[in-house]
């Protein structure tokens, strides 16, 4: 159990499009607004938890162009979010405090997420530590899984509330928030390279 705690924490402590869009909206538009992304962001998780236990995504990524899909999605996606960070408090029309990510946004951002469904794999595939019983070992992991990821983004979205509080001039929030956008499309790079980059 605490050989899977451990992995929990690695797998989820690693920046991914959860955690840093999490900071991100956090230091653009304050705790309100975070706290409400990061509730989509948990139920988006647990959808993707369940679908990873049912079987169900593996029947889905079973088709080989799905990978593809998803990571096409969450570029998209994240392209989305990241113009709503960086242009946060900028006097451009489209962009004002009620189009702020919320729920909606951080659910459907899990669903298209493939690190959501990697790490959920490996952590609901692996680490068997009640063998004898798959459906109380399946809800501890659960438990133990939920415990640490609430503990880690709030984690996160504390760190972009802090940078949010400073009371920052109007130009280094601007550049706070461009360079939260630049990382979270930084992800999507890395992500693209490391499904094509190695390819012949």
């Amino acid at each position: 159990m605490l050989t899977f705690a451990t992995a929990v924490i690695l797998l989820l402590l690693t920046p991914g499009p959860g955690v840093l869009s999490t900071a991100g909206v956090g230091s653009a538009f304050g705790p309100w607004r975070g706290i409400l992304y990061v509730t989509g962001l948990f139920l988006g998780t647990n959808a993707v938890a369940i679908a990873v236990i049912s079987g169900l995504s593996a029947t889905l990524f079973a088709l080989p162009f799905m990978r593809v899909v998803l990571m096409t999605a969450t570029a998209g996606y994240l392209g989305y979010l990241a113009v709503r960070i960086a242009l946060a408090g900028s006097k451009i029309n489209f962009i004002n405090a009620k189009k702020s990510p919320g729920i909606i946004d951080g659910f459907m951002l899990q669903l298209i997420n493939p690190k959501a469904y990697a790490v959920n794999t490996t952590l609901f595939s692996g680490f068997a530590f009640r063998p004898d019983s798959f459906l109380l070992e399946t809800t501890l992991k659960l438990i133990i899984l939920n415990c640490l990821w609430i503990f880690i983004h709030l984690l996160w979205l504390y760190f972009g509330m802090r940078l949010h509080s400073l009371n920052l001039s109007n130009r280094t929030q601007r550049v706070v928030n461009i360079s939260m956008a630049g990382c979270l499309m930084g992800v999507v790079v890395l992500s693209f390279y490391s499904m094509f980059g190695y390819s012949d």
